[in-house]
């Protein structure tokens, strides 16, 4: 584990370097957890073994499931982030596929980072920018090996100050990445009164994305119980998309009840 002062440290020099950087693209690279793979263009996909492709599949900015297979390689995450002026305007990922060329006199390679001071650059970045910065940054935290990222996740959820884009985002790759630690969080975030609605609706989507056995109980009690039409709405929605038993025995008892 990194020690915290080391951590913060490296954070710190991260974020030095990128603001230095002359104007143009700035590039570092992170390795990811097992199972992520990508084309280095436009796709990135989870949980792939034996050259198939997860069942999650990021493809030109769009999520969609497909376990077809595709071809991808392995290897480290290639962040390269649009700066101008100390300021970064634009975020996006690259995983597998051919190193990308060196580039001329506007490209800084910072080189490799830990995957640890990435995900706290990312973070940082997440909660300070607006915009699809903002929520461009979310994605490439939750491809890091050895990070623990449902936390962060969870915290720029519930921050009322992040940018409300970026705080779905988060809320939607928390479903997605996280176990059933984030599924708990995920049903007191509903639960929160001072979280929005359309982030508490997001989250209910999530819940969704859960397994099953996670997922669906946590819906039927925000179907039973939750105080917000809407939200209660959005729960019984998702459970339709499930088929499963416990779904249909709350649908027959609601629209049976006297």
């Amino acid at each position: 584990m990194i020690a915290p002062l080391v951590l913060a440290l490296a954070l710190q020099g991260l974020s030095d370097r990128v603001a230095g950087s002359p104007d143009g693209e700035v590039r570092f690279r992170f390795a990811t957890r097992p199972g992520v793979c990508g084309n280095g263009r436009n796709i990135i996909s989870f949980e792939c073994e034996h050259s198939s492709c997860g069942r999650h599949r990021i493809s030109s900015g769009s999520y969609y499931d497909d376990d077809g297979d595709c071809a991808c390689t392995e290897g480290p995450a290639r962040i390269a982030l649009a700066v101008r002026g100390g300021k970064i305007t634009r975020v996006r990922v690259f995983v597998g596929g051919e190193e990308r060329s060196p580039g001329g006199a506007d490209v800084t390679d910072l080189g490799a980072v830990s995957a640890a001071a990435a995900t706290r650059f990312l973070f940082d970045v997440a909660t300070r920018v607006g915009g699809e910065v903002g929520r461009d940054a979310v994605f490439p935290t939750i491809l890091a090996d050895s990070v623990t990222v449902w936390p962060d996740l969870l915290r720029l959820a519930r921050d009322t100050r992040v940018a409300q884009e970026t705080r779905r985002s988060a809320v939607f790759w928390l479903g997605q990445a996280a176990g059933e630690a984030a599924t708990r969080g995920l049903s007191d975030l509903v639960d929160a009164d001072d979280v929005d609605l359309a982030v508490k609706e997001s989250a209910v989507f999530a819940l969704s994305q859960r397994p099953h056995d996670e997922g669906v109980p946590a819906l039927i009690r925000i179907a039973r119980s939750h105080h917000s039409p809407s939200v209660r709405k959005k729960a019984l929605f998702w459970l339709g998309q499930t088929n499963d038993p416990r779904a249909i025995a709350l649908f027959e008892e609601l629209l049976t009840r006297p």
